[in-house]
């Protein structure tokens, strides 16, 4: 939270902190990987099981204006902050190069990191598990809490937490987990889901979080001040008031990490607010739920992640809070810290030559505020908590293309390629998307079928010069005969906004046989 100072350590600690504002249109999220709440159910099934495909989800956002004010005004101006800062760096391709190097050694030797972390973590006081799945993950995060005879939590903003559907299955269990993240917070009381990576609440402006907080903070603990407005410092403020109880009270907190460092056992957790100190030094109890993939080997390597990072997401120099600890030490923060290693695909991922590039991602966002399908059709359309360009390769990894919205997420992209030259780890994720969508091709289907079939005519017309002559006359003699649009399903919507193009009075090749001299 904004203006929230920690007042004590976490365990094994050191820190920087400052001061951080929130944005004007949205409520900044921290880039911390972690968020939770309660008294009234948010929406179910953080997975968006049963959301349509990419396009029919699309095509409804892209006819929301509002919807789409909000996200031309918060993407485009977050890019061109990012922009000014990289553009400070004169080794900001060496630093790009070197966290891609990084990530791409440790995936090869993902599995000696991971045990070394183990021993590292144990060594210190903390407890690990692992988990192989969603369900492992959660079954083992309430049996920690129910151990403490607690029933309810805190928590840091965690996407790894909202992939595995924490919050939905402690509320089933009876245990209330309230998310302490602005952004986050904003999503649990309006019963919404997170439609960015950085800022989950991207897509509401300042006058719909004023209504949401007048009109639903009271049932889940200290109202809203009498007529507040929709300024932002005021905003802020009713969200500290609000939550300075919760963090005061909570004797569990729950967070992910955006490392984990393998040398010494150390977690860290970077974000603007101030909520996730708060969350991970005064509770007695810090369960952590973090995806294997975000192990580092050294400190070392932590150091270009760390001028990365900031740069690539909220165009800040440094994080204004960046929390790390190592197990646990006594009398100062937590007295029990357990560590959740979470697979839940990624194991399957890595093990693809091609698409394992996606597991390099440090969650930074830089990819979703340049690309201009997610500036128009919003992150709920990509039916995951991984929108965007990276959902679109991550997401169909992690839960398979077996239905049809994972099946449709790597057509979710003009292939501009924007993505790639922002990211900071360099994803080459056109060069995925590609990938996947032959994982979708060769699955085969009524379409695939009529595509494969009209490519392989295409191969043998191109493979015999004089047919395609032949067929090239034909066409050129019968082009007042040609429709303005194809017909069919698939077709159709191509050609409804697009023209054909002429066709020319005569092939070139005849042309060229008449003119040359």
């Amino acid at each position: 939270m904004s203006g929230v100072n920690g007042t004590s350590g976490t365990r094994g600690t050191s820190s920087t902190s400052s001061t951080s504002g929130v944005n004007s249109t949205s409520g900044t999220s921290g880039r911390n990987e972690e968020g939770g709440g309660r008294t009234r159910a948010p929406k179910p099934d953080p997975a968006f099981v049963g959301m349509p495909a990419f396009p029919e989800a699309a095509r409804k956002a892209v006819g929301d204006t509002t919807l789409r004010a909000n996200l031309r005004h918060a993407t485009r101006t977050i890019r061109d902050k990012r922009a000014r800062a990289v553009a400070e760096l004169d080794d900001w391709a060496a630093l790009r190069e070197a966290g891609k190097r990084i990530k791409d050694e440790t995936l090869r030797h993902l599995d000696t990191h991971l045990l070394r972390l183990e021993e590292a973590v144990t060594a210190a006081g903390g407890t690990v598990h692992w988990a192989r799945d969603a369900a492992e993950a959660n079954r083992i995060v309430t049996a920690l809490v129910r151990a403490t005879g607690e029933r309810e939590v805190v928590k840091v903003k965690s996407m790894a937490t909202q992939e595995i559907g924490l919050n939905e299955h402690l509320e089933a269990e009876g245990i209330a987990a309230y998310e302490t993240d602005l952004a986050e917070l904003i999503v649990q009381l309006g019963e919404d889901r997170p439609s960015h990576i950085l800022v989950p609440a991207i897509h509401r402006n300042r006058t719909e979080i004023r209504d949401i907080f007048r009109e639903r903070m009271g049932s889940w603990g200290r109202p809203a001040p009498e007529g507040l407005s929709d300024a932002p410092a005021e905003l802020a403020e009713a969200a500290r008031l609000h939550l300075r109880e919760k963090f005061l009270r909570a004797k569990v907190g729950i967070s992910g990490a955006n490392f984990m460092v393998a040398e010494t056992g150390t977690l860290v957790v970077v974000e603007s607010e101030g909520n996730g100190r708060m969350c991970l030094t005064l509770p007695d109890t810090l369960i952590s739920v973090v995806g294997i993939e975000k192990v580092v080997p050294t400190w070392r390597d932590l150091e270009v992640f760390l001028q990365t990072l900031p740069r690539s997401s909220t165009a800040e120099r440094m994080n204004p809070y960046t929390s790390m600890w190592t197990g646990t030490t006594d009398g100062d923060g937590p007295d029990a810290f357990h560590l959740v290693l979470l697979d839940n695909g990624r194991t399957g991922a890595l093990a693809d030559e091609v698409g394992r590039q996606a597991l390099r991602c440090i969650r930074c966002s830089a990819c979703l505020n340049v690309c201009p399908v997610y500036e128009r059709a919003g992150g709920h359309a990509y039916g995951s908590v991984y929108p965007g360009p990276i959902g679109a390769i991550l997401t169909p990894q992690l839960r398979g293309t077996a239905s049809g919205i994972d099946a449709s997420l790597p057509y979710a992209s003009s292939l501009c390629g924007a993505c790639y030259e922002v990211c900071p780890v360099a994803i080459d994720i056109p060069e995925v998307l590609v990938h996947l969508r032959e994982r979708v091709a060769d699955r085969g289907g009524r379409g695939h079928r009529l595509e494969k079939a009209a490519m392989k005519a295409s191969a043998w017309v191109l493979d015999r010069p004089d047919a395609l002559a032949a067929g090239e006359r034909l066409a050129a003699k019968t082009r007042r005969l040609h429709p303005k649009g194809l017909p069919g399903p698939g077709a159709r919507p191509w050609t409804g906004s697009r023209d054909l193009p002429e066709m020319p009075a005569e092939p070139f090749r005849d042309w060229w046989r008449k003119n040359r001299t």
